[in-house]
């Protein structure tokens, strides 16, 4: 029996990919550096600190990274709550609402880190709607590990059989299955270069999970 939704976050819900690119440019230029398009793409999957420990130590910067860790996330922040281009993705706040009128319990359970989940979910007021959040910044390891979907599962009270994973990444997707848990992949206009092979399903339209059609998967 279906009882409870993992969601993750990036990709999922919203897409902050385009806030964390301008955030990163305005810090750039606070500290005068031009940093290379492909420089940039080499930072993917790095956290804030790391690529501000190299900025200063390849550009030979006086400035200790703290300082640029904080003036990026100041720029992300401000942009976060006045951005107009940052909405959340077609269809989720339906789905989220039909699957909380519905009973079912929801855990957010993302690598991003608790200060972007809790933007979002201040920003966009989807706060009453989960239980509880989970970011793999403050775990041991991260997806592909399977920890923090099963760390998910015990938040939501759940067995791994009685929930599942809605993802957009091939880590998030392994680390889903790792946990031995049913994963919907979900292919938007922004995934790019995913591999869906592992996932149990894989959709476009979050329509086509609404509960009266996802649970009898779960039967």
């Amino acid at each position: 029996m279906l009882k409870a939704v993992l969601f993750d976050m990036d990709g999922v819900i919203v897409d902050t990919e385009p806030l964390h690119h301008k955030a990163y440019k305005m810090m750039f230029d606070d500290v005068g550096i031009e940093v290379s398009d492909a420089m940039y793409r080499s930072f993917t999957g790095q956290s804030t600190r790391g690529i501000c420990e190299f900025l200063c130590n390849h550009f030979e910067l006086t400035l200790e990274p703290i300082v640029l860790e904080k003036g990026k996330r100041a720029h992300f922040t401000k942009l976060f709550f006045e951005d107009p281009d940052l909405q959340l993705l077609e269809g989720v706040e339906d789905l989220i609402k039909n699957y909380h009128a519905n009973g079912l319990t929801l855990v957010l359970a993302s690598s991003a880190s608790m200060f972007t989940i809790n933007n979002v979910m201040k920003r966009f007021n989807l706060d009453p709607y989960f239980k509880d959040k989970l970011s793999g910044a403050d775990l041991k390891a991260s997806k592909p590990h399977p920890e923090i979907f099963i760390k998910a599962a015990k938040a939501a009270g759940v067995s791994n059989s009685e929930c599942f994973v809605i993802e957009d990444s091939t880590n998030g997707i392994i680390a889903a299955k790792e946990a031995d848990i049913f994963c919907v992949a979900y292919k938007s206009v922004h995934s790019k270069d995913q591999d869906y092979t592992r996932a149990d399903m894989l959709i476009s339209d979050y329509q086509d999970i609404c509960f009266d059609k996802i649970k009898s998967s779960f039967n």
